[in-house]
């Protein structure tokens, strides 16, 4: 077998696990930061969730297969592990990148509902009073 495809087989192996791997550690965590900014509505911050998790899959999986092609013909074992490395080293900053950005937009949101909770006040007004002096 052409050691090309070989290549191929590896990097979308590994990629993919990476993914879902990178994929399912956010959503578990993240859930936590959603349902907080959500103020505990469970049925929808599982739902924000899901439709975090499918756009990350969505566009990780969407760059692993974009990234696939090789211009140059894999003919030995290093040339393998040589290619292998620069691809798998882009998709894990990719993702990274990725990760990083969840991370900072969950804590956004977060942020975002802790400040709008503290803005309400604790007791809805009871009435006027009259102003005394003048």
């Amino acid at each position: 077998m052409d050691l090309t495809v070989v290549t191929y087989v590896i990097y979308l192996l590994v990629s993919i696990g990476l993914t879902v791997w990178v994929a399912r550690t956010l959503s578990r965590n993240g859930r936590v930061f959603i349902g907080d900014v959500l103020q505990g509505n469970e049925k929808l911050a599982d739902a924000v969730n899901q439709l975090l998790v499918v756009g990350f899959y969505l566009v990780n999986i969407g760059f692993v297969t974009l990234y696939l092609r090789s211009n140059e013909e894999i003919d030995t074992a290093r040339g393998l592990f040589e290619a292998l490395s620069v691809k798998l080293g882009v998709v894990l900053l990719v993702l990274g990148v990725m990760h990083l950005g969840n991370v900072w937009v969950l804590n956004k949101m977060r942020r975002r509902g802790v400040m709008e909770r503290q803005q309400t006040p604790p007791v809805a007004p009871q009435g006027w009073t009259v102003p005394t002096g003048a």
